[in-house]
């Protein structure tokens, strides 16, 4: 093969996923907008807080959580420097959730684009859940992260 047919072979078949991925995105996108707009990650966040108890977090922690779990590192890292800065989470808190989200942020949208591809919804959501939750749950036990204790923030 050569270069002149290589480079034809290889753009077409970018192009063609580049489509597929803004076909997953862009519906996924409108989609968080509409939930934004509509205030629902706050009032998930009212219902899911008492569970990180379990990680020793405060349930304020988890706003900024799901922001990331559901919008991805982009929009939660500001939500959570955010929560910090005004107080609401404390050092603690905002150290655990970085952990949680560096295993497992973008479920939708990750979720989706792998869901193209042929993977199994049930295994990837599950997998990088399980995996936050064991790591973060042994993190929220380490001597590192309770020197932190309840400090305040920002």
């Amino acid at each position: 093969m050569d270069w002149k047919s290589f480079a034809a072979e290889a753009a077409g078949g970018s192009l063609k996923y580049v489509l597929i991925m803004a076909a997953i995105i862009i519906p996924v996108m409108i989609m968080l907008e509409l939930a934004r707009e509509k205030k629902l990650l706050e009032k998930l966040a009212a219902k899911t807080g008492p569970v990180l108890k379990i990680f020793g977090m405060s349930p304020e922690a988890s706003f900024p959580l799901l922001a990331g779990f559901i919008f991805g590192i982009s929009y939660g890292a500001g939500v959570i420097i955010d929560s910090y800065r005004s107080g609401r989470i404390t050092v603690k808190d905002m150290i655990l959730v970085n952990i949680f989200l560096s295993v497992c942020h973008a479920v939708v949208e990750d979720t989706a684009l792998f869901l193209a591809l042929g993977a199994s919804p049930l295994v990837i959501i599950a997998g990088r859940l399980a995996a936050a939750i064991i790591i973060t749950y042994l993190a929220s036990r380490s001597v590192f992260i309770r020197k932190y204790g309840e400090g305040a923030g920002g």
